[in-house]
């Protein structure tokens, strides 16, 4: 166990609830399941993170299109990412992991209270903790948070195919995709329920506009240049010229991304997965391909009765 983490934190999972999932086990928190692993830095960084004005979090539940939006806003705000000089572009070296440290995965893994002083304005951050878990100085501060989410059943056949990646790696057998679904229906599953985690934030986006902005996927795949012109706003970098907006997503392409040699031959050093396994298809709609049809009924019913009288709904 890290020694910098107060005993209290590991003495507090043997008294929460817990469910197997993917072969792992799962503590539940205040109504949201965790890994053991990650739970001692989300509290950590819930008690101790101080945020500043100027930084910008995204946030997400898990496989909701979290990676390309980790290589657009660092983007947007780097002024280099607008223009023609490809030679210092960060993405070439670097994973969008890399660019967005994340709190739970990074920053408050190893130390309770790192320093992050020597960190640069605009400080850059994701999180996949849900709305109440956030840091206090992030929710009252004038710091920006950035939400993406997508269709529950496309959610799931990537969190499903991700995993399977991650566990058949290492040699060990497929990840039965009933036994996957049903944990998710349950709402049983690393981040979630699912549902939960996207109301959250959904509740807070229309009481503060102006300091949490939801895009959904299926709107960026839509209509990438409306919705990368309102993400630019929102973090106060509006675009100029046309001609950045077609830059910003030429370098951010997940065509472009899934063929960077770091990205298919990195390995992320702080989980040990293979760069590789964060870029699938990226696809809307892929779960006609993956789920029966009682399946996609039955989850349709889930996101339905969940998101009754929130105003958030999502094609099906």
């Amino acid at each position: 166990m890290e020694s910098g983490f107060p005993a209290a934190v590991f003495t507090l999972l043997g008294e929460l609830p817990k469910e197997t999932w993917c072969g792992s086990d799962l503590y539940n928190l205040e109504g949201f399941w965790y890994a053991s692993s990650l739970l001692p830095a989300i509290m950590a960084a819930r008690s101790n993170f101080r945020a500043n004005d100027c930084d910008v979090f995204l946030t997400s539940s898990m496989k909701t299109g979290t990676t390309w939006l980790k290589a657009i806003i660092p983007t947007i705000m780097n002024p280099v990412g607008r223009t023609n000089d490809d030679g210092h572009d960060p993405l070439l070296k670097h994973h969008p992991n890399e660019l967005m440290p994340s709190l739970e995965v990074q920053l408050f893994k190893e130390n309770p209270n790192p320093d992050l002083s020597d960190m640069p304005c605009p400080r850059l951050f994701r999180t996949h903790v849900p709305y109440h878990m956030l840091p206090e100085t992030v929710k009252n501060s004038a710091c920006k948070i950035v939400y993406i989410t997508r269709d529950p059943k496309d959610t799931f056949v990537s969190l499903w195919h991700f995993f399977n990646s991650l566990v058949t790696a290492v040699g060990n057998d497929p990840w039965p995709m009933n036994e996957a679904f049903e944990s998710f229906c349950r709402g049983v599953h690393v981040f979630g329920p699912f549902h939960d985690h996207v109301l959250g934030y959904w509740k807070e986006s229309i009481k503060r506009p102006e300091k949490i902005l939801f895009l959904r996927y299926e709107d960026m795949k839509k209509d990438p240049k409306e919705q990368l012109r309102k993400l630019a706003c929102f973090l106060g970098r509006p675009f100029e010229k046309e001609e950045e907006v077609d830059k910003v997503l030429w370098r951010c392409s997940l065509e472009r991304l899934k063929h960077l040699e770091v990205n298919q031959r990195g390995v992320d050093p702080w989980l040990g997965f293979d760069y590789k396994f964060y870029f699938r298809r990226g696809s809307v709609g892929d779960w006609k391909n993956n789920i029966t049809d009682e399946m996609k009924e039955k989850l349709d019913r889930v996101t339905a009765t969940k998101f009754e009288g929130s105003g958030l709904e999502f094609g099906h």
